[in-house]
């Protein structure tokens, strides 16, 4: 990932408002734009009030394997920005998705 991209910071938090695209938030390029189309999301304020792990996990059935955890990173930071929190880099949230879900690529729902 560009570390340029992740520190793209828009003017305000109320730019997710205006956003047409996903491309225009910070932490998202083209690849995750299209997962987020591909998880039925069309525009950015549909992430508004979604819970990441869910997207995570939706995106593992929808593509038939395991994600990068990152991607749960990339998921959380974009819907706390949604929720009105200042724009942070992705891996802002990697301590706190490891605390929240231990290792994402293990669903602790399987059998083991």
């Amino acid at each position: 990932m560009d570390l340029r991209s992740a520190r793209r910071k828009p003017a305000k938090v109320s730019e997710i408002q205006q956003a047409q695209h996903f491309e225009q938030l910070p932490n998202v390029g083209p690849a995750t734009a299209d997962d987020l189309r591909r998880l039925g999301l069309r525009a950015p304020l549909d992430l508004l009030g979604r819970d990441p792990l869910a997207l995570y996990r939706q995106l593992e059935v929808l593509t038939g394997g395991r994600q990068d955890p990152c991607v749960l990173d990339v998921f959380i930071a974009l819907t706390r920005f949604a929720a009105g929190d200042p724009p942070h880099p992705w891996f802002h949230y990697s301590a706190e998705r490891k605390a929240l879900y231990g290792d994402a690529r293990h669903d602790p729902l399987e059998a083991s």
